[in-house]
């Protein structure tokens, strides 16, 4: 019997996707193209809301020591995290190799292969799956599943067999990026801008390297695989700072541009894309890999419980009608950061205009929401609770009988919904006894003052019910976890 999927890609979005999967009960495979892990970091952390559903899955203490980031910035616009009720603050200073290898090491502990040296050649929907031909080490091969993900970058090949276009902006700016040790150069953590259009910035990762990016007006938007030299980096740092980092050397480089491109469809049959094969840009405030894994938890138990046979009509189609417009308001705000980042003189005025506008609480709040992704609220059906459709704050604590507290993230370590309940343990039990394969009820009360009543979470942490306020529990149950059981 085929499997329930194959997922293309093992960077983050196709591991977290995976792992995902397997905790949804699907028998699931990982094939990459690249023979071991490319050790290479675009990103350096991620943002609060990604830190909030790596919490969920109990990986973030996993990722050892990394340091918060209390201020942010919306195009090198700077925004005081500290200064908002709500903590934005998001991961800082951490490769993007480090989160790879925690999630490919939480797949491993799942029992999820990942076929490494595997390049997807085509493919073809069958009545009942896909058949997935691939050049591994062996030769041609193929495999079946009943569903394909593409999370194969930017460049997806997945995207591409599937005739599923892929729509943006043409490159206009070209940038570098590389790692860089014994240069001794200092700190720029968001950018600075340098007189003529360009900017530079400089991280230190630890080990003695720091990353820096360059952009300077008159880079090449393109450059071929493997063309860019040190040499290259070095001279443009030189022009911009005066600083000579000649004598450094880098572990990894890469030039980048600003074009963009969103999927037209997220979905097309039993074919699905997610992360940077269904919207990819240039790589700014760790946006990118941010949204990816955000995709992936989204996408990942409504597949599974459509594999499993319990999804309720039309929820499969929910990952692309609710994800797809984050997708462009991911590129909207990208582009916008970038014209206020990288734009030369002629941008101040407005950006004098926006380091006044975020020192209005109402505006930093919206600003640092769209950078944060706390406040991302999908459509779950009628209700007035404010909470409707956002995530539960996952720190927010429950005390239990006993005195025992209990995190909202540790409820939704088995990526299970959950319905929280501060009234009587034996009516919640009674209200999700139809769903109790798909749904845990938990009962105690709120650690601080103003929790609902009772709660219904998916297992992304989104709220679909509350009491009072929130509608019938058993249509929210109804339409999210599909029929009750006998």
């Amino acid at each position: 019997m085929a499997k329930g999927a194959i997922v293309v890609g093992a960077g983050p979005v196709g591991l977290m996707l995976a792992g995902e999967l397997r905790l949804g009960g699907v028998d699931v495979v990982v094939y990459d193209k690249l023979p071991a892990p490319s050790g290479e970091s675009r990103g350096l952390g991620f943002t609060s809301r990604t830190a909030e559903v790596l919490d969920q899955r109990g990986l973030l203490t996993e990722l050892g020591d990394f340091r918060w980031g209390q201020h942010g910035h919306f195009g090198g616009v700077r925004i005081d995290f500290t200064l908002l009720e709500e903590s934005h603050f998001g991961v800082m200073g951490l490769p993007q190799s480090r989160t790879e290898q925690l999630l490919g090491d939480w797949v491993a502990r799942l029992g999820v292969p990942v076929h490494r040296g595997c390049e997807v050649t085509g493919f073809e929907e069958t009545d009942d799956g896909v058949l997935v031909r691939y050049d591994g080490p062996e030769g041609p091969s193929e495999d079946s599943a009943r569903y394909l993900i593409g999370c194969d970058g930017g460049r997806s090949t997945v995207r591409r067999l599937a005739g599923i276009a892929f729509t943006g902006d043409a490159a206009t700016r070209g940038m570098y990026l590389a790692d860089v040790t014994g240069a001794g150069i200092r700190p720029r953590p968001i950018g600075e801008r340098v007189e003529g259009g360009g900017m530079v910035l400089s991280v230190g990762l630890g080990d003695g390297y720091d990353r820096i990016v360059i952009h300077e007006p008159g880079i090449r938007p393109h450059h071929g695989e493997g063309t860019l030299t040190f040499t290259e980096v070095a001279d443009a740092w030189q022009r911009l700072t005066g600083e000579s980092i000649h004598h450094g050397q880098t572990r990894w480089m890469t030039a980048l541009t600003n074009a963009t491109g969103l999927a037209e469809r997220y979905r097309s049959g039993r074919v699905l894309l997610a992360g940077d094969a269904a919207h990819d840009h240039a790589p700014l405030g760790a946006q990118g890999v941010s949204v990816g894994l955000q995709d992936a938890v989204n996408l990942g138990w409504k597949l599974a419980a459509t594999i499993n046979g319990w999804a309720p009509e039309g929820l499969l189609d929910t990952y692309h009608a609710e994800r797809h417009p984050l997708g462009e308001q991911l590129l909207r705000n990208v582009h916008a950061q970038s014209l206020l980042y990288l734009s030369g003189q002629e941008m101040e005025p407005l950006r004098a205009v926006m380091r006044e506008l975020v020192q209005i609480p109402d505006a930093a709040r919206y600003l640092a929401g769209q950078v944060s992704g706390l406040h991302i609220r999908y459509d779950v059906g009628a209700g007035e609770h404010p909470l409707l459709g956002l995530r539960l704050p996952p720190q927010r604590e429950l005390v239990r009988a006993g005195g025992t507290a209990v995190r909202v993230a540790d409820l939704l370590h088995g990526a299970r919904g959950v319905l929280i309940s501060t009234g009587d343990p034996a009516t919640a039990e009674k209200t999700a006894a139809g769903w109790s394969d798909r749904v845990d009820v938990v009962t105690g009360t709120w650690s601080e003052d103003g929790g609902p009543e009772a709660v219904l979470l998916r297992p992304d942490g989104h709220v679909v019910w509350t009491a009072p306020d929130g509608g019938e529990p058993h249509d929210a149950l109804t339409r999210w976890f599909g029929t009750a059981t006998t």
